[in-house]
């Protein structure tokens, strides 16, 4: 295909996202109130100093983050379409194995990321005790309603997609560009990043919550090693036969 004829390809993909994107950002719109009140549930069994709720503190507050609600919400719902996008550009330039590869990519990555979101959620009533802990005694804790959020929704998105991050590496390890060597000889540098990301989406000084979040992540590390490992020997193996 011409180059021109790609940059067509893209902007039409680009295109159907982005209407994908908003369509299901006007339904995220009509969901915001559910949102809303699940998010501030775990507010209201927090034992200790006491919390005066979500506030918003300008008039405009309370549209601001409906709107980003929505966005996320429409980000989210329609990920189908925009991951069949990306899919649809890349698919005439792989081979194959690449193909196959990259539908199993797809089918574990969405799962992933829903037990990472999940797991994001969960950790969030502790952490909000923690800090809300420190509180002195009589006094109350106010929380505005875009720090909540904000706080809240870098926190399930960003473990969300740090659960599907040992996919990337188990791909690159499949197509040959990452051997199982090379990934357990990088532990170092790997456990410097997961706790740089631990330490980037909760709150700061919060040791308990990053460890909270790091512990999954080293895990996951170690099983794609083990994954590419195993993957490695496979390869090895077939080729040794095959000579």
């Amino acid at each position: 295909m011409p180059l021109l004829s790609h940059f067509a390809e893209l902007r039409r993909r680009i295109a159907i996202s982005a209407a994908a994107v908003v369509v299901a950002g006007i339904a995220g719109f009509a969901l915001s109130d559910v949102v809303i009140e699940a998010a501030a549930a775990p507010l209201t069994h927090i034992q200790g100093p006491s919390l005066t709720g979500l506030n918003f503190t300008r008039l405009g507050e309370a549209f601001d983050l409906r709107f980003k609600i929505a966005m996320t919400l429409g980000i989210v719902l329609s990920a189908p379409v925009w991951l069949y996008q990306v899919w649809a550009f890349l698919v005439p330039g792989l081979t194959s194995r690449e193909r196959r590869i990259g539908i199993v990519f797809v089918g574990t990555a969405v799962p992933l990321f829903l037990a990472g979101a999940w797991f994001g959620w969960i950790v969030v009533p502790q952490i909000v005790t923690l800090l809300a802990g420190f509180a002195p005694v009589g006094s109350s804790t106010m929380l505005t309603a875009s720090q909540y959020f904000d706080f809240l929704l870098k926190l399930i998105v960003g473990v969300g997609i740090s659960f599907v991050s040992p996919l990337g590496i188990i791909a690159l390890n499949a197509v040959g560009v990452l051997s199982a060597r090379s990934i357990i000889r990088g532990w170092r540098v790997a456990l410097v990043v997961i706790i740089i990301f631990s330490a980037t989406v909760t709150p700061p000084s919060d040791m308990m919550s990053m460890a909270l979040i790091a512990l999954p992540l080293c895990l996951l590390y170690i099983g794609a090693a083990a994954w590419a490992w195993m993957h490695d020997r496979r390869a090895a193996r077939r080729a040794l036969s095959a000579g």
